[in-house]
């Protein structure tokens, strides 16, 4: 199955049916890796962006001085967050799998909040054309893939 052919809304009809089958499969792994999360980023309940030392180097080597979505500095755009691109509620199962993770603006990342993937690929189309290129090539496609084989 060749991921690229397919349109915006069969990719979303592909991550929703094999996402709901593989949340109703949870294991006790997947929600120990889902606190483990908690742990790796926060630190005290802390809310910023990479409070522990592991995850302050993570998000270093991972991002630039620019938010990927809207192109300004992380400092205009009261800082950094590691956003999950299929979200935790959605897709616990990946909320260590370090493909999922990616460093946004806190802005951009309360505007994409809880939506998965294709709805946020959808919504940046409608509403943010110029920026849809930018979003479109960081689509998750290995995850789907693993989605797919799950």
């Amino acid at each position: 199955m060749n991921l690229d052919d397919k349109s915006l809304e069969e990719l979303f009809k592909l991550a929703a049916v094999v996402g709901n089958k593989r949340y109703n499969k949870l294991t006790a792994q997947d929600f120990e890796d889902y606190r483990k999360y908690d742990y790796w980023r926060y630190v005290n309940g802390d809310s910023e962006c990479g409070t522990t030392l592991e995850s302050q180097t993570w998000v270093k080597e991972h991002s630039d001085r620019d938010c990927p979505i809207c192109d300004q500095k992380y400092s205009f755009k009261s800082g950094r967050t590691i956003d999950h691109k299929l979200p935790r509620a959605q897709y616990p199962w990946l909320s260590m799998d370090f493909r999922n993770f990616w460093v946004i603006c806190q802005q951009c990342n309360r505007e994409k909040a809880e939506m998965n993937w294709y709805e946020y690929e959808h919504y940046i189309y409608v509403n943010y054309l110029d920026r849809y290129p930018v979003i479109r090539d960081a689509r998750p496609r290995e995850l789907l893939r693993s989605l797919k084989q799950s």
